[in-house]
């Protein structure tokens, strides 16, 4: 009997979930299996990829052959690594501790990229959004820059009607007459003490 490990679709219409499971290859896609050993979600951003990882290193050390799909997620995860590193322990090629060193090195390195990636998704998302916000806030405030225009240029309209409707009566202005200035006698000092 040939062993797979492959994915089983499930989840509404364009909004599918696929679980990872270990099958017989002659059993239909979404029919019977042997174990389901995790569950993948292609519709988050970056895709969500659960997988006991034990168990698969268990299935592939005993010779069941992933998809391309299934063995591109093994590899994403580090079980295709984890289970080179295992050949190798078991050949002699290298000690156990010096595999489980190796593997914890790129583990780490292999969280920081993920982590790295989904900051920038969620940095990218902050900066559209205020991209969005500004872009509306202009638009929003040409709409009231027009509306106040219109009101003016109403305002305007309704001016010019209403005084075109109501003439103001023309008040001609008299010329103003001019008093003529009295002219007070020019008194000297010595006037005005004696006057006192």
């Amino acid at each position: 009997m040939s062993v797979k490990i492959r994915l089983a679709r499930r989840g509404r219409r364009k909004m599918a979930i696929y679980d990872v499971v270990v099958a017989d290859a002659r059993a239909p896609r979404d029919g019977r299996f042997i174990e389901k050993i995790g569950s993948y979600n292609p519709n988050t951003n970056p895709a969500s990829i659960n997988i006991n990882n034990e168990r698969a290193l268990k299935w592939l050390l005993n010779g069941a052959q992933p998809t391309d799909t299934v063995k591109a997620m093994l590899s994403y995860r580090g079980v295709m690594l984890k289970k080179h590193l295992q050949i190798g322990v078991l050949k002699g090629a290298i000690t156990q501790e010096q595999a489980d060193a190796k593997f914890e090195a790129w583990l780490n390195e292999k969280d920081t990229k993920i982590a790295g990636k989904a900051e920038g998704i969620s940095a990218a998302k902050a900066d559209l959004r205020k991209k969005a916000l500004d872009a509306e806030t202009a638009k929003n405030q040409a709409r009231l820059d027009a509306i106040k225009a219109r009101e003016d240029e109403q305002k305007a309209l309704l001016a010019a009607a209403e005084a075109a409707n109501n003439p103001a009566p023309v008040v001609e202005e008299a010329p103003a007459e001019e008093a003529p200035a009295a002219e007070a006698p020019e008194t000297t000092e010595g006037e005005d003490e004696a006057k006192a």
